[in-house]
């Protein structure tokens, strides 16, 4: 694995928001959903995901995830993503939401 130093890290605007709209989204390749995200001060972002495996819609709504703010805008079918929601892969190779351990303030950095 490569190193990096505390720079390079603070270089990585990990964010947490909390989701306030999940959709279907039929038009990507992989089961996915069209996700927005409220960020605070920075705004309102939708990104897109393919963790249907593990989340309905409804469960999604509320609940707080991290994401990278400061990778560029991805085209996805017709969609635009503005953040990497970030999570982990379970041994199935399905994603695992990352997430906070209690709720703090929309658009926090992580430290």
């Amino acid at each position: 694995m490569e190193e990096i130093n505390w720079d390079d890290f603070e270089k990585v605007a990990l964010r947490v928001g909390t989701i306030l709209e999940v959709l279907d989204f039929p038009e990507a390749k992989k089961a996915a959903y069209k996700i927005k995200v409220d960020f605070g001060d920075l705004g309102l972002k939708w990104s897109s995901a393919q963790i249907t495996r593990h989340y309905s819609k409804s469960e999604l709504i509320g609940r707080q995830i991290i994401g990278v703010l400061n990778f560029p805008k991805k085209q996805i079918a017709n969609f635009h993503s503005e953040f990497l929601l970030t999570g982990f892969t379970d041994t199935d190779g399905y994603i695992v939401l990352a997430s906070v351990e209690r709720p703090v303030p929309n658009g926090s950095k992580l430290i």
